[in-house]
């Protein structure tokens, strides 16, 4: 197999130059239009990169998955999950991140990328209350560019129209049983979204 390896290479499969709309849409900063679409996103997926690697992690809410403190940052609440950490390591030793908002139904995709710091500050955190919990950590992001997807990739997936096809694949109890054989896995997936309840904040 062939690999691409240099910009002249990449440009020889790829020669047309991007259309003007992949260029225009791109703002510095939350516009009206933009502002609505993040704040009716509950589902975002987080992007770091670390001196080990990257990561993409998945972030969610009840309610918007972000705040806006303001025009150019954004606030996401860390809540308590399983303490790997990945995202948080990463941040704290590169700012560079990258968020990807998703609104179930919608074919577009809103993206986010530019530079984040974390914080436990104690009125930081307090401004995500919910049922008493707060998060143990916020990460800030300063906002370098702001972009819509295009469309193309949902539509090709039909990710929002194919419905449940969670049965085809394995559920989390089979992932760690293949790993531990004598791992309860049947009982943990019964029992999983009642132990993650009081855990998600």
């Amino acid at each position: 197999m062939d690999y691409i390896e240099d910009f002249a290479a990449l440009e020889t499969v790829y020669p047309e130059p991007p259309v003007d709309r992949a260029v225009t849409k791109v703002v510095p900063k939350l516009t009206p239009m933009y502002r609505k679409w993040i704040m009716a996103s509950r589902f975002c997926v987080l992007s770091t990169v670390g001196p080990e690697g990257t990561d993409a992690s998945p972030r969610g809410d009840d309610g918007p998955v972000v705040a806006e403190l303001d025009e150019r940052t954004l606030a996401l609440p860390d809540w308590r999950g399983n303490n790997r950490i990945d995202s948080l390591r990463n941040i704290v030793r590169d700012g560079r991140v990258s968020l990807m908002f998703m609104v179930p139904g919608s074919q577009n995709v809103v993206r986010v990328n530019g530079t984040a710091r974390l914080t436990a500050d104690p009125e930081m955190t307090a401004r995500f209350e919910q049922k008493g919990m707060h998060p143990r950590s916020v990460i800030v992001v300063t906002i370098g560019e702001i972009y819509f997807q295009c469309a193309k990739a949902l539509i090709r997936s039909r990710l929002w129209s194919r419905g449940d096809e969670s049965e085809a694949v394995p559920s989390a109890g089979d992932f760690v049983r293949e790993i531990d054989a004598g791992f309860d896995g049947e009982s943990y997936d019964k029992g999983y979204e009642e132990y993650a309840k009081p855990r998600l904040w």
